[in-house]
C-alpha cells in the first residue's frame, strides 16, 4: 500500500475544500454527484475563481465512478453564484459534465430570468435548489429548469404527491433531497421521483437475529487467525485453501494494479511474505464487505473511500505513531463503519460476530478513542461540515486526501472484479 504522505505530497493542492454527495437513480446507481464546495462564498455557491481552481480536478477525478463493471463518467451538480450566472462568458464548463444548480435565495430580476433562459437555450442543464411550492414567483422559472430539487424532510406523502403532480406538468425531472432512511426512499420511489439524494443508502434496516451469511464464515475464520498473535503464513494458507474461489480472488486482487507489485504472487504465503500480515488483514476485511446480495455498489464505494481516508488522515496527523498495525486499524474502522447498513445487522450484534480489537469496536460503536476521533472527522468531511474539521492544520490536505481516497476506491473496485 502506498504511504499516504508520499501520495498526498505529489498532488496539487486546491484553495478550496471539495467533497461529493452521490445522487442516485431508482436502482440506486450513481447518476451524478452533488459538489460540496467551500470556497470564497460557501453559503452562496461557487464563484468564478472557485470554478477556475477546481475544474480540472473535478473533471479528472470526481466525475468518474466504477459501476456495472465499467468506469463511467457522470455529471456533477454545481451550485453557482449570481456572479457566475451573469458573467459575459462562463468558464470552461462542459455541458455534459455540469448541471448548474441555482440557489433558491437569488433575487429574481428580469435580467436574471433572461440570463437563465439564454443558458438553457445554449444547452446548459439547470437545476432549481430547494423548491418552495408556496412561492408562486418560482412558477415562471419552471419551464426553464430541467431538474427541480425538493427537500422531503418536512412534507408528508400527500403533500409530496401534490408537488410532484404540479411539477410534472412543467416537464421537469424531480430530485428528492434529504432522504433520511429507506422507508422515505421507498415512499419517494412510489411517487415517481427521478433522482434521490440523502443518507438512506448508509442507514441500516436491521433484521433481528440475522447472522453474517455462510459464505463469509471462512473469512471470519481467516480474520480470527489474522488477529491472533501466533498467526503464521502456513496456518492462514491452510484456512484459505478450503475455498478455492476465495484463494483465487485474493491472489487476483493482490496481483492487480491496486497493489503495485513488481512480480506476480502465486500463493498466499508468497503474498504474506511480500505484503505482510497487516496488508492481508486489510484485504480480508475488504472481502468481508464484498458481494452482498441486493446491495448497490455505491454503498461499497462509500465504505472504501471512508476506510482509505481514515487511514490517510491518521497518517497525516501522526495518529498512527509510525505503526503499520495502527494504520490498518484506522482503515478497518472507516471501512466497517457502515457494515450494519451493508448487512442489515445492528452494529452491536455485528461486533459480537466479527473478530476485532476493543479499540476498534469502541470506535465503531461509540466513536471513542483516537480511532473514533478520525472516523468522526471523515464523516464530517463527507457531509460537507467543513467548519467542524480540526485534525489537520493545513486544510488543503483534506481535499487531497479525499481525492486520493476516491481514486483509490475506484481502483480497488476494479481490482475486486465488480460486475453487473
Amino acid at each position: 500500500m502506498t504511504r499516504a504522505r508520499d501520495a498526498i505530497e505529489a498532488e496539487d493542492k486546491l484553495d478550496v475544500i471539495l467533497a461529493c454527495r452521490p445522487v442516485y437513480t431508482r436502482n440506486q446507481d450513481v447518476a451524478a454527484f452533488q459538489l460540496l464546495l467551500h470556497g470564497e462564498k460557501p453559503a452562496e455557491g461557487a464563484s468564478l475563481s472557485d470554478i477556475e481552481a477546481t475544474n480540472t480536478v473535478i473533471l479528472g477525478t470526481y466525475t468518474h465512478v466504477f459501476q456495472g463493471g465499467k468506469t463511467r463518467s457522470v455529471p456533477s451538480f454545481l451550485k453557482v453564484t449570481d456572479e457566475v450566472l451573469m458573467a459575459p462568458e462562463l468558464p470552461n464548463l462542459p455541458k455534459k459534465q455540469y448541471i448548474l444548480e441555482i440557489p433558491n435565495n437569488l433575487m429574481l430580476t428580469s435580467e436574471l430570468v433572461d440570463r437563465l433562459k439564454a443558458l438553457a437555450r445554449r444547452g446548459y442543464r439547470l437545476a432549481m435548489d430547494g423548491y418552495d411550492p408556496g412561492d408562486d414567483e418560482l412558477d415562471v422559472l419552471l419551464d426553464i429548469f430541467h431538474i427541480v430539487k425538493i427537500d422531503v424532510r418536512d412534507s408528508d406523502a400527500d403533500s409530496l404527491r401534490r408537488i410532484s403532480e404540479k411539477l410534472r406538468g412543467h416537464g421537469v425531472e424531480l430530485l428528492a433531497d434529504q432522504i433520511a432512511d429507506r422507508t422515505r426512499f421507498q415512499q419517494c420511489l412510489e411517487l415517481g421521483f427521478d433522482y434521490y439524494q440523502g443518507d438512506f443508502l448508509s442507514t441500516p434496516s436491521p433484521v433481528k437475529g440475522k447472522k453474517i451469511a455462510g459464505n463469509k464464515l471462512l473469512l471470519l475464520q481467516l480474520l480470527t487467525e489474522l488477529h491472533s498473535p501466533d498467526a503464521s503464513p502456513a496456518r492462514l494458507e491452510e484456512i484459505a485453501i478450503k475455498d478455492a474461489g476465495l484463494t483465487y480472488r485474493l491472489l487476483k486482487t493482490v496481483n492487480s494494479a491496486a497493489m503495485g507489485l513488481r512480480r506476480e504472487v502465486n500463493s498466499l504465503s508468497d503474498a504474506i511474505a511480500l505484503l505482510g500480515l497487516e496488508e492481508i488483514k486489510r484485504w480480508a476485511n475488504l472481502f468481508l464487505i464484498d458481494g452482498e446480495m441486493h446491495k448497490p455498489e455505491a454503498l461499497t464505494r462509500g465504505m472504501l473511500i471512508r476506510g482509505r481516508m481514515c487511514e490517510v488522515l491518521a497518517e497525516l496527523s501522526d495518529q498512527e505513531g509510525g505503526q503499520q498495525s495502527t494504520s490498518v486499524n484506522h482503515f478497518i474502522v472507516g471501512l466497517l463503519s457502515q457494515l450494519d447498513a451493508l448487512m442489515d445487522i445492528a452494529m452491536p450484534e455485528l461486533m459480537e460476530q466479527v473478530p476485532l480489537s476493543q479499540d476498534v469496536k469502541s470506535a465503531l460503536l461509540e466513536r471513542r478513542g483516537p480511532l473514533g476521533a478520525v472516523l468522526t472527522e471523515v464523516e464530517a468531511y463527507e457531509a460537507g461540515r467543513f467548519d467542524a474539521l480540526s485534525l489537520l492544520s493545513e486544510r488543503a490536505y483534506y481535499e487531497v486526501a479525499y481525492r486520493h481516497s476516491t481514486a483509490w476506491a475506484r481502483q480497488v473496485q476494479q481490482a475486486m472484479g465488480y460486475q453487473d
